[in-house]
Protein backbone atom coordinates (compact mmCIF):
# COMPACT_ATOMS: atom_id res chain seq x y z
CA UNK A 1 0.00 0.00 0.00
CA UNK A 2 1.23 3.50 -0.82
CA UNK A 3 1.11 5.67 2.30
CA UNK A 4 0.41 9.40 2.18
CA UNK A 5 0.87 10.65 5.74
CA UNK A 6 3.28 8.12 7.23
CA UNK A 7 6.58 6.44 6.43
CA UNK A 8 6.95 2.69 6.94
CA UNK A 9 10.18 0.74 7.07
CA UNK A 10 11.45 -2.54 8.47
CA UNK A 11 15.02 -3.22 9.57
CA UNK A 12 16.57 -5.67 12.03
CA UNK A 13 13.12 -7.17 12.71
CA UNK A 14 11.86 -3.77 13.87
CA UNK A 15 9.06 -1.96 12.04
CA UNK A 16 9.09 1.83 12.22
CA UNK A 17 5.93 3.82 11.58
CA UNK A 18 6.68 7.54 11.26
CA UNK A 19 3.92 10.15 11.25
CA UNK A 20 5.03 12.24 8.30
CA UNK A 21 3.56 15.73 8.20
CA UNK A 22 6.49 17.60 9.75
CA UNK A 23 5.37 20.96 8.36
CA UNK A 24 2.16 20.58 10.43
CA UNK A 25 3.84 19.00 13.47
CA UNK A 26 2.31 15.70 12.34
CA UNK A 27 -1.23 16.91 13.03
CA UNK A 28 -3.62 13.97 12.85
CA UNK A 29 -5.82 13.49 9.79
CA UNK A 30 -8.26 10.82 8.57
CA UNK A 31 -5.62 9.82 6.00
CA UNK A 32 -3.03 9.36 8.76
CA UNK A 33 -5.56 7.29 10.71
CA UNK A 34 -6.02 4.98 7.72
CA UNK A 35 -2.27 4.74 7.09
CA UNK A 36 -1.36 3.97 10.71
CA UNK A 37 -4.06 1.32 11.02
CA UNK A 38 -2.89 -0.41 7.86
CA UNK A 39 0.79 -0.27 8.89
CA UNK A 40 -0.02 -1.67 12.32
CA UNK A 41 -1.97 -4.51 10.72
CA UNK A 42 0.93 -5.25 8.35
CA UNK A 43 3.44 -5.23 11.21
CA UNK A 44 1.27 -7.48 13.33
CA UNK A 45 0.88 -10.03 10.54
CA UNK A 46 4.58 -10.17 9.58
CA UNK A 47 6.37 -12.96 11.48
CA UNK A 48 9.71 -11.38 10.65
CA UNK A 49 8.83 -8.31 12.74
CA UNK A 50 9.37 -8.57 16.49
CA UNK A 51 8.95 -4.94 17.66
CA UNK A 52 7.09 -1.85 16.38
CA UNK A 53 8.25 1.73 16.91
CA UNK A 54 5.81 4.62 16.41
CA UNK A 55 7.36 8.09 16.05
CA UNK A 56 7.03 11.42 14.29
CA UNK A 57 9.04 13.24 11.64
CA UNK A 58 10.63 16.58 12.42
CA UNK A 59 10.27 18.35 15.76
CA UNK A 60 7.01 16.81 17.00
CA UNK A 61 5.49 13.41 17.64
CA UNK A 62 1.93 14.60 17.02
CA UNK A 63 0.59 18.01 18.04
CA UNK A 64 -3.01 16.79 17.99
CA UNK A 65 -5.79 16.84 15.44
CA UNK A 66 -5.40 18.90 12.31
CA UNK A 67 -7.42 22.03 13.16
CA UNK A 68 -8.60 22.50 9.58
CA UNK A 69 -10.12 19.02 9.65
CA UNK A 70 -11.45 19.55 13.16
CA UNK A 71 -13.36 22.70 12.20
CA UNK A 72 -15.41 20.77 9.67
CA UNK A 73 -15.81 17.63 11.76
CA UNK A 74 -19.27 16.05 11.72
CA UNK A 75 -20.22 15.34 15.38
CA UNK A 76 -21.51 11.96 14.24
CA UNK A 77 -17.98 11.06 13.13
CA UNK A 78 -17.15 9.93 16.67
CA UNK A 79 -19.56 7.04 16.17
CA UNK A 80 -17.77 5.85 13.04
CA UNK A 81 -15.66 3.38 14.99
CA UNK A 82 -18.69 1.07 15.15
CA UNK A 83 -18.18 0.29 11.47
CA UNK A 84 -14.50 -0.65 11.84
CA UNK A 85 -13.69 -4.37 11.68
CA UNK A 86 -12.16 -5.88 14.83
CA UNK A 87 -8.36 -5.83 14.87
CA UNK A 88 -8.29 -9.32 16.40
CA UNK A 89 -11.60 -11.10 17.00
CA UNK A 90 -9.91 -13.31 19.61
CA UNK A 91 -9.37 -10.32 21.91
CA UNK A 92 -11.95 -8.59 24.08
CA UNK A 93 -13.99 -5.77 22.51
CA UNK A 94 -12.23 -3.23 24.75
CA UNK A 95 -9.16 -3.53 22.54
CA UNK A 96 -11.03 -3.23 19.23
CA UNK A 97 -11.88 0.46 19.43
CA UNK A 98 -10.98 3.10 16.87
CA UNK A 99 -7.57 3.89 18.38
CA UNK A 100 -7.41 1.44 21.28
CA UNK A 101 -6.40 -1.57 19.21
CA UNK A 102 -2.65 -1.45 19.97
CA UNK A 103 -3.04 -3.83 22.94
CA UNK A 104 -4.40 -6.41 20.46
CA UNK A 105 -1.06 -6.43 18.63
CA UNK A 106 0.98 -9.39 19.86
CA UNK A 107 4.24 -7.44 19.68
CA UNK A 108 5.66 -4.61 21.79
CA UNK A 109 4.75 -1.18 20.44
CA UNK A 110 7.17 1.55 21.56
CA UNK A 111 6.25 5.22 21.22
CA UNK A 112 9.42 7.19 20.43
CA UNK A 113 8.26 10.68 21.38
CA UNK A 114 10.55 13.12 19.63
CA UNK A 115 8.64 16.30 20.47
CA UNK A 116 5.22 17.78 21.19
CA UNK A 117 2.69 15.10 22.14
CA UNK A 118 -0.80 16.53 22.46
CA UNK A 119 -4.46 15.61 22.15
CA UNK A 120 -4.98 12.66 19.84
CA UNK A 121 -1.18 12.32 19.71
CA UNK A 122 -1.17 11.66 23.45
CA UNK A 123 -4.01 9.16 23.02
CA UNK A 124 -1.86 7.14 20.62
CA UNK A 125 1.18 7.37 22.88
CA UNK A 126 -0.86 6.01 25.79
CA UNK A 127 -2.07 3.01 23.81
CA UNK A 128 1.53 2.09 23.02
CA UNK A 129 3.16 -0.34 25.46
CA UNK A 130 6.22 1.78 26.27
CA UNK A 131 7.04 5.47 25.87
CA UNK A 132 10.58 6.78 25.36
CA UNK A 133 10.71 10.57 25.11
CA UNK A 134 13.19 13.30 24.29
CA UNK A 135 13.87 15.34 27.41
CA UNK A 136 12.51 18.50 25.77
CA UNK A 137 9.14 16.93 24.93
CA UNK A 138 6.01 18.75 26.12
CA UNK A 139 2.76 16.89 26.76
CA UNK A 140 -0.83 18.08 27.02
CA UNK A 141 -4.25 16.49 26.87
CA UNK A 142 -5.49 19.72 25.18
CA UNK A 143 -9.17 18.71 25.02
CA UNK A 144 -10.67 20.90 27.77
CA UNK A 145 -9.04 24.02 26.30
CA UNK A 146 -10.83 23.34 23.02
CA UNK A 147 -14.21 22.79 24.65
CA UNK A 148 -13.89 19.03 24.21
CA UNK A 149 -13.99 16.08 26.60
CA UNK A 150 -11.61 13.18 27.28
CA UNK A 151 -11.88 11.21 24.06
CA UNK A 152 -11.16 7.77 22.66
CA UNK A 153 -10.89 6.02 26.02
CA UNK A 154 -8.17 8.28 27.46
CA UNK A 155 -10.34 8.69 30.60
CA UNK A 156 -9.89 4.93 31.17
CA UNK A 157 -6.29 4.50 30.06
CA UNK A 158 -4.62 7.61 31.50
CA UNK A 159 -5.49 6.86 35.16
CA UNK A 160 -4.09 3.35 34.77
CA UNK A 161 -0.76 4.81 33.72
CA UNK A 162 -0.41 7.88 35.95
CA UNK A 163 -3.05 7.33 38.65
CA UNK A 164 -6.47 8.91 39.21
CA UNK A 165 -5.31 12.18 40.76
CA UNK A 166 -2.70 12.91 38.10
CA UNK A 167 -5.14 11.98 35.32
CA UNK A 168 -7.76 14.32 36.76
CA UNK A 169 -5.20 17.14 36.85
CA UNK A 170 -3.98 16.58 33.31
CA UNK A 171 -7.47 16.25 31.83
CA UNK A 172 -9.16 19.11 33.69
CA UNK A 173 -6.38 21.65 33.29
CA UNK A 174 -5.13 20.53 29.87
CA UNK A 175 -1.91 22.24 30.98
CA UNK A 176 1.51 21.71 29.46
CA UNK A 177 3.51 18.97 31.16
CA UNK A 178 7.30 18.91 30.96
CA UNK A 179 9.21 15.72 30.21
CA UNK A 180 10.64 15.69 33.75
CA UNK A 181 7.15 15.70 35.25
CA UNK A 182 6.03 13.10 32.71
CA UNK A 183 8.78 10.77 33.92
CA UNK A 184 8.01 11.47 37.58
CA UNK A 185 4.32 10.55 37.26
CA UNK A 186 4.97 7.53 35.05
CA UNK A 187 3.61 8.97 31.82
CA UNK A 188 6.87 7.96 30.08
CA UNK A 189 9.27 5.11 30.79
CA UNK A 190 12.51 6.82 29.86
CA UNK A 191 13.88 10.24 28.96
CA UNK A 192 16.76 10.72 26.54
CA UNK A 193 18.70 13.67 25.20
CA UNK A 194 17.13 14.54 21.82
CA UNK A 195 20.27 13.51 19.94
CA UNK A 196 20.28 10.12 21.71
CA UNK A 197 16.57 9.29 21.63
CA UNK A 198 16.74 7.24 18.46
CA UNK A 199 19.87 5.37 19.51
CA UNK A 200 18.52 4.45 22.94
CA UNK A 201 15.06 3.50 21.67
CA UNK A 202 16.42 1.21 18.99
CA UNK A 203 18.99 -0.32 21.33
CA UNK A 204 16.09 -1.34 23.57
CA UNK A 205 14.00 -2.53 20.61
CA UNK A 206 16.89 -4.59 19.22
CA UNK A 207 17.43 -6.20 22.60
CA UNK A 208 13.81 -7.33 22.58
CA UNK A 209 14.02 -8.48 18.97
CA UNK A 210 17.27 -10.40 19.43
CA UNK A 211 17.13 -11.87 22.92
CA UNK A 212 13.49 -12.19 24.01
CA UNK A 213 11.05 -14.89 22.96
CA UNK A 214 8.34 -13.43 20.69
CA UNK A 215 5.83 -15.97 21.94
CA UNK A 216 6.58 -15.01 25.53
CA UNK A 217 6.26 -11.30 24.74
CA UNK A 218 2.89 -11.84 23.05
CA UNK A 219 1.49 -13.76 26.02
CA UNK A 220 2.92 -11.38 28.64
CA UNK A 221 1.46 -8.40 26.80
CA UNK A 222 -1.93 -10.09 26.59
CA UNK A 223 -1.78 -11.00 30.29
CA UNK A 224 -1.09 -7.43 31.37
CA UNK A 225 -3.89 -5.97 29.26
CA UNK A 226 -6.36 -8.54 30.58
CA UNK A 227 -5.58 -7.77 34.23
CA UNK A 228 -7.94 -4.75 34.62
CA UNK A 229 -10.84 -7.08 33.82
CA UNK A 230 -9.73 -10.03 36.00
CA UNK A 231 -9.62 -11.10 39.62
CA UNK A 232 -6.34 -12.39 41.03
CA UNK A 233 -7.71 -15.91 40.84
CA UNK A 234 -8.65 -15.51 37.17
CA UNK A 235 -5.21 -14.07 36.35
CA UNK A 236 -3.54 -17.00 38.13
CA UNK A 237 -5.66 -19.62 36.35
CA UNK A 238 -4.89 -17.99 33.01
CA UNK A 239 -1.17 -17.89 33.85
CA UNK A 240 -1.19 -21.59 34.72
CA UNK A 241 -2.86 -22.39 31.42
CA UNK A 242 -0.37 -20.28 29.45
CA UNK A 243 2.58 -21.78 31.35
CA UNK A 244 1.58 -25.27 30.21
CA UNK A 245 1.60 -24.06 26.61
CA UNK A 246 4.95 -22.31 27.06
CA UNK A 247 6.61 -25.37 28.62
CA UNK A 248 5.67 -27.37 25.52
CA UNK A 249 6.88 -24.68 23.11
CA UNK A 250 10.08 -24.53 21.09
CA UNK A 251 10.96 -21.10 22.49
CA UNK A 252 11.20 -22.58 26.01
CA UNK A 253 13.51 -25.34 24.80
CA UNK A 254 15.62 -22.82 22.90
CA UNK A 255 15.72 -20.45 25.87
CA UNK A 256 17.12 -23.16 28.11
CA UNK A 257 19.52 -24.47 25.46
CA UNK A 258 20.93 -21.04 24.62
CA UNK A 259 21.47 -20.30 28.31
CA UNK A 260 23.25 -23.60 28.93
CA UNK A 261 25.35 -23.25 25.79
CA UNK A 262 26.13 -19.58 26.51
CA UNK A 263 25.06 -18.37 23.06
CA UNK A 264 22.46 -15.96 21.69
CA UNK A 265 19.00 -17.52 21.40
CA UNK A 266 17.39 -18.41 18.09
CA UNK A 267 13.75 -17.99 18.99
CA UNK A 268 11.08 -18.76 16.41
CA UNK A 269 8.01 -17.69 18.32
CA UNK A 270 6.54 -21.17 18.07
Amino acid sequence: MAYEHILYEVSDRIATITLNRPDRMNAWTPTMERDVRHAMEASSADDNIRVIVLTGAGRAFCAGADMDALKGLDPNDVRRASSLPPFDMNRRPDWQTRYGFYPSIGKPVIAMLNGATAGIGLVHALYCDLRFAADNTVFTTAFARRGLIAEHGISWMLPRIVGHANAMDLLLSARRVSSDEALRIGLVNRLCAPDRLREETYAYARDLADFVSPSAMAVIKRQLYEVPFQTLAEATIEANREMMVALNGSDFREGVASFMEKRPPRFTGK
